[in-house]
């Protein structure tokens, strides 16, 4: 099994979103059309950044640094 770890982006709040899933196109239709989360307040989401793991514990790892400051300053330089 595949675990991505990813970056969403609403244009609508400027904000972003980082978690980690094994199935990234369903993750972005629950982030978008389902749940009444956090994230629904924010949408529409889109990706600006995703990284594949064949691991779950790397996956957490990654998704971890990604949320400490130096994975913040990165995700400031992502495209949006």
């Amino acid at each position: 099994m595949k675990y991505t770890v990813y970056v969403l982006y609403s244009a609508l709040a400027n904000r972003h979103y980082t978690g980690f899933t094994s199935d990234l196109e369903m993750r972005l239709k629950s982030h978008n059309e389902f749940g009444k989360d956090w994230t629904c307040k924010f949408r529409p989401w889109v990706i600006i950044h995703n990284k594949e793991f064949a691991d779950k514990t790397e996956a957490i790892r990654y998704e971890k640094w990604l949320k400490s400051g130096a994975g913040r300053d990165f995700i400031k330089t992502l495209p949006k």
